[in-house]
């Protein structure tokens, strides 16, 4: 990467060496058919001759495109979230795209920045993971800012729904996998239900309202809807539950596997059988429930098929095609050792 005096080459200098303009060179960098055969051959060999790397910047200005893809979540911590980006980021990269990773936290204003932000880069596409960008209301003007978005560049969305255009979804059924879990849950006998949140989102939202539909079509009400307001921390959902002396509930559906594992700790404090005393149910089959002792009964949302949805939409949005809408997958109970179902 290094020129004459130990100069660090960069598209410029490869043009001017070259005498030809910064686009001519990124068309080459791409193999452009618009770019004669002999000045192919002089640019490749100038770049040769000086050790020049290009970035995806180089590559996009000749092209109006960056071979780069945006991914957004709020918190790649996140279980279910650092899984996405990375099943995401291997397929994309698989087909020849760069990926730019941006944390938004879960704040309304910070969402709007970090979209922002992406586009300002100029990347081919956005993917917007989690249910925090979506609103209940499809016609929001919360969501405004992803409308906006799409209007410069596609926008994908992974278990979150907008409508607009320019906008396609890729979404687990929460509310019906939610339904039948817990259908299933008060048919083994369980009727004293704790639905158990973290941080309230569209996804958590569909999630409670599924399980309250179970429990009215069995003409009973949730004992209790905790919202311990912390996101994945195992040790302080079990704190929260044990500093609630009067809790009294058989089974308890968790909308994640964290909240979950915390909801076994509490179990094991309190001297309770799971899943004799306790029946417990997860979401996201993430691999915590696998660590759980007893493996813990949790919800497949089809994370990887969602992900594979999302990047097949966005090979044939950016081969010229037009796709938008929202695609739904049906999620499926697993089960293991906390349910006796």
């Amino acid at each position: 990467m290094r020129w004459e005096g130990g100069v660090v080459v960069n598209i410029y200098d490869i043009a001017e060496l070259a005498g030809v303009s910064i686009a001519t060179v990124s068309r080459v960098l791409n193999d452009s058919p618009n770019v004669a055969e002999g000045t192919k051959l002089r640019v490749r060999r100038i770049m040769g001759e000086n050790g020049y790397i290009p970035s995806g910047f180089s590559r996009g200005l000749g092209l109006n495109a960056m071979k780069t893809i945006g991914l957004i979540c709020p918190d790649a911590a996140d279980d279910y979230m650092a899984k996405a980006v990375a099943c995401l980021e291997r397929s994309l990269r698989n087909c020849g795209y760069d990926c730019l990773l941006c944390c938004s936290g879960y704040g309304y204003e910070d969402c709007q920045i970090a979209v922002s932000a992406l586009v300002r880069h100029r990347v081919d596409a956005l993917v917007l993971i989690g249910s925090v960008y979506a609103d209940d209301d499809p016609d929001s003007e919360r969501v405004n800012y992803i409308r906006e978005a799409a209007a410069q560049t596609p926008v994908f969305m992974l278990n979150g729904y907008v409508r607009g255009d320019n906008i396609c979804c890729a979404v687990c059924d929460d509310y019906d996998a939610s339904l039948a879990a817990v259908t299933e849950m008060i048919a083994s006998g369980r009727r004293k239900i704790l639905f158990l949140a973290d941080i309230d989102t569209v996804s958590t939202n569909l999630k409670r309202k599924g399980c309250r539909a179970a429990l009215a079509k069995a003409g009973l009400e949730l004992c209790g809807d905790i919202s311990v307001g912390l996101a994945n921390q195992i040790n302080q959902t079990r704190d929260h539950l044990l500093e609630l002396p009067d809790l009294d509930v058989n089974g308890i559906f968790a909308a994640n596997d964290a909240l979950a594992a915390g909801a076994l700790k509490y179990a094991k404090a309190r001297g309770l059988s799971v899943p004799e005393d306790l029946c417990v149910i997860g979401y996201n089959n993430s691999e915590l429930s696998v660590c759980c002792d007893p493996e813990l009964s949790t919800i497949d949302s089809r994370e990887q098929r969602l992900c594979q949805i999302i990047v097949d939409f966005i090979k044939l949005r950016l081969g010229g095609k037009q796709v938008g809408g929202k695609v739904v997958a049906k999620g499926y109970l697993i089960r293991h050792g906390t349910t006796d179902f």
